[in-house]
């Protein structure tokens, strides 16, 4: 919102700071190489003033592992979006890129950094993502969301499989992308061991109905209940 008119409104750090106060349990940033969602400015500014998890999520070019090694998040997840896509839209392939994975994952867990890496709800992905060393995994939940009114059962089905083989592998297990107040609350139900959701676009969506205190609180509800 705030890069699209330049300037400083609204104010990231002052969202950020506010968001904690109003109960959220961490900050997830995206820097892009074009920078049109957070500045890499932005992400040295907030390092200091987070207090709760501050996890910096992107593709690990050599700016983003500069980036990263120097501001030492409590996570960093790897997400493998190519310059032009809009959004993430897939995650990675664990097996064709083990060796990449294996090297970058070591240079951030030498510096105690969490590592997680966005996978999509495949059990040999699963498996390979635990052959390179990373922390946990982040299911890409673009397709749950997308067929979740017309058989939430259905949709769910894979990602079950993926957390019970994450457990299995000894993964820790995040879930993000589309995830929203309606459909959040069964995809925790039938993901026990799901540690840590990351939620942007729709909680801000919801924001503009509810404010940002109390669309945080319906959040939160979603998942403690």
């Amino acid at each position: 919102m705030r890069n699209a008119r330049g300037g400083n409104r609204p104010n990231v750090l002052q969202t950020a700071l506010d968001c904690e106060r109003f109960g959220a349990q961490g900050i997830t940033v995206h820097p892009r190489p074009d920078e049109r969602h957070i500045r890499y400015q932005d992400v040295l500014d907030l390092k200091p003033a987070v207090t709760t998890e501050f996890n910096i999520e992107g593709n690990p070019t050599p700016d983003f592992i500069q980036l990263v090694l120097s501001v030492k998040p409590e996570q960093v997840t790897l997400v493998p979006d190519a310059p032009d896509a809009i959004t993430s839209n897939a995650g990675w392939d664990t097996i064709k890129h083990k060796d990449f994975l294996v090297d970058i994952i070591a240079q951030f867990k030498e510096q105690g950094i969490r590592t997680s890496i966005f996978v999509d709800p495949d059990n040999k992905q699963v498996e390979g993502a635990a052959l390179t060393g990373t922390d946990r995994i982040e299911l890409y939940t673009e397709a749950y969301a997308s067929q979740y009114l017309a058989d939430r059962e259905k949709a769910v089905a894979p990602y079950a499989e993926a957390a019970k083989t994450a457990l299995q592998c000894n993964l820790g297990l995040n879930a993000g992308h589309d995830l929203d107040l309606d459909n959040l609350r069964f995809l925790k139900e039938r993901l026990p061991n799901l540690q840590e959701v990351s939620i942007g676009h729709a909680l801000i969506c919801d924001a503009l109905y509810f404010g940002l205190e109390n669309t945080i609180q319906l959040y939160l509800r979603q998942l403690n209940y």
